[in-house]
């Protein structure tokens, strides 16, 4: 019987620092919210950082992590959302406030944007196309030097607001005016 009770305790002990561990581990692809608000405009965006690791990112060749011509969640894990609280033009195209997944498909000189009525999906699945609300082409812009970890940040100048994508040696620009 005292075995049976040591062993139970020890499997309790294993248990909880493993689910200790794993909820202490800083993950592959952090998770980030980033933010802008101005005035009476708020805008958030949700989605995973993954890190370069020396692969290729972008690209024809078979290896490449985010292959052109082919979806993409801008970024990992969960699908990447965009939310507004106010009707703004995105790119050009005027949507209405609210939640929206958000994903990519990346080409050598441009990638086309999408935003779709189906936030809260997994990201690694294709999205219901049918649920797609605009899609913008924008063109792609080569950085100076490699970012090792993909970004997602607002820029507000002179002018006007802007959403930039940066990863790798590419850089793609979104006009929230």
């Amino acid at each position: 019987m005292k075995i049976v009770k040591y062993a139970l305790i020890i499997v309790l002990v294993v248990l909880i620092g493993g689910f200790i561990y794993f909820m202490n581990r800083t993950p592959a692809s952090p998770f980030k919210i980033e933010e802008f608000v101005k005035d009476s405009l708020r805008l958030e965006v949700n989605y995973s950082r993954p890190y370069k690791k020396n692969r290729l990112i972008f690209g024809s060749e078979p290896e490449a992590l985010v292959p052109y011509g082919k979806y993409w969640r801008l970024g990992a894990d969960a699908a990447t959302t965009f939310e507004s609280n106010l009707d703004i033009n995105f790119g050009g195209t005027k949507i209405n406030s609210g939640k929206y997944r958000m994903y990519a498909v990346p080409n050598e000189n441009s990638w086309k944007i999408t935003l779709n009525s189906e936030p809260d999906k997994f990201g690694y699945f294709e999205p219901n196309y049918d649920k797609d609300v605009i899609s913008i082409d924008v063109p792609s812009q080569p950085l100076l030097n490699s970012l090792e970890q993909f970004t997602i940040s607002f820029e507000d100048n002179e002018n006007g607001l802007f959403m930039i994508f940066k990863w790798d040696i590419t850089s793609v620009t979104i006009s929230l005016n």
